[in-house]
């Protein structure tokens, strides 16, 4: 049985920084695609960053690009989604994502291109 479980998640001030774990078990993603996801309330599912394939191929979604890095540990199963000089309308709760395949970039995007799902994190920023 496949499972994604998140960690790091928490309340940080507008500007802090935080760091966001997966840890995968039952199946290694190597060489397949992991992803982050997060959902406001009221709002839709938005992709923030992805990374696919033994090169370890990185995607980050507009409103993230130069803030957030994902990184992953194949020994460990693990993703990470380090942020950095975090907004208030970041605040969200964060989804980690797995897919066997590696994602091209038309698809690594789409929530409905990844086969296993975290339960989430909330992050809140906020003074």
């Amino acid at each position: 049985q496949v499972q994604l479980v998140e960690s790091g998640g928490g309340l940080v001030q507008p500007g802090g920084s935080l760091t966001l774990s997966c840890a995968a078990s039952g199946r290694t993603f190597r060489g397949g695609s992991m992803g982050w996801f997060r959902q406001a309330p009221g709002k839709d599912r938005e992709f923030v960053s992805g990374i696919r394939g033994t090169m370890n191929n990185k995607f980050y979604g507009d409103s993230v690009k130069g803030r957030f890095t994902i990184s992953r540990d194949n020994a460990k199963n693990m993703v990470y989604l380090q942020m950095s000089s975090l907004k208030v309308e970041d605040t969200a709760v964060y989804y980690c994502a797995a897919s066997g395949a590696s994602l091209i970039l038309s698809t690594i995007t789409r929530s409905e291109s990844y086969d296993y799902w975290g339960q989430g994190t909330q992050v809140t920023v906020s003074s």
